[in-house]
């Protein structure tokens, strides 16, 4: 007898326990669904969360429209819902823009520039209304590239027009005209005999075992600044040492064009009045 009274006290409370679980999933979802405005709860959320962090780092509680259009910016409506947005190719004029590191623009804004740091070299957006919303297009006859490892001697000369380096740099074998191809034979200013050699003297100077500059393992990047067209970095590759190659787009163009179709992982820049922090100890090369 007393066992179906504990029983029915049981199913008591769990149906009281039900009853006031149904109670606040219908608050909630009257509470949220008046403040998304029809919004679904992943938007509301998402909408709150940009909303919050805005107001974290001292931006304006009304941002969050401004954010509801950004999302929007490169998506149309289609058929099936939100597709894609296909944007219109530059003019070929544009072949060579690179955004933010445009020098013409830069004369044109008259910029008060410290010359001295390079600091025209260094990354300056145009305002909104002088941004290119066009995608860049490939020089005329362009070709699937050549992969590596070949593409660290060869490129195709389509891919890159800026075969004036050749004659500019002919005594420091940066690279040739062979046909319709580029060649590197591994030159650079300072390694004119070739990048593999330099690298081996260099391990060679620092006592490494087998000339090997990774120095059984120790060693594993190195930062290339004024790298040329990176042979140095293509070259480390080799002895398990990876190098991230930089360099101006000085009157030299953009000689990372050669690095990037090679394969040698390279950034456009300088260290001007940005700059890193050296670490307390360090192997200079």
């Amino acid at each position: 007898m007393m066992r179906g009274r504990s029983d029915g006290a049981q199913k008591k409370r769990l149906w009281t326990f039900v009853g006031i679980g149904a109670v606040l999933v219908v608050f909630l979802y009257m509470y949220f669904g008046s403040k998304s405005g029809g919004e679904s709860a992943l938007e509301y959320g998402s909408r709150s969360l940009r909303k919050l962090g805005s107001s974290y780092l001292g931006g304006d509680d009304n941002s969050d429209l401004s954010s509801r259009q950004e999302e929007k910016f490169g998506l149309e409506d289609g058929d099936g819902g939100i597709v894609p947005k296909s944007f219109p190719v530059c003019d070929d004029r544009h072949s060579e823009l690179i955004p933010c590191l445009d020098r013409h623009l830069i004369y044109q804004m008259r910029l008060k520039l410290d010359l001295s740091l390079m600091e025209h070299y260094e990354r300056h957006c145009p305002l909104p209304e002088r941004r290119f919303n066009c995608l860049i297009p490939p020089p005329p006859g362009y070709k699937v590239p050549i992969k590596w490892p070949r593409s660290r001697d060869e490129v195709w000369k389509l891919n890159i027009p800026h075969t004036h380096l050749a004659n500019e740099k002919s005594d420091q074998n940066w690279m040739v005209v062979k046909g319709d191809k580029i060649v590197f034979p591994g030159g650079g200013t300072h390694f004119h005999y070739g990048a593999d050699k330099y690298i081996a003297l260099i391990a060679n100077m620092l006592n490494f075992t087998n000339d090997n500059l990774n120095d059984e393992g120790r060693i594993r990047t190195v930062f290339d600044v004024g790298c040329g067209v990176a042979s140095f970095g293509g070259y480390l590759l080799s002895s398990d040492i990876i190098a991230m190659s930089l360099a101006p787009n000085d009157v030299h163009q953009n000689q990372i064009q050669f690095a990037l179709e090679r394969g040698i992982p390279a950034y456009l820049g300088v260290l001007g009045t940005k700059r890193l922090p050296y670490p307390s100890r360090m192997k200079r090369i």
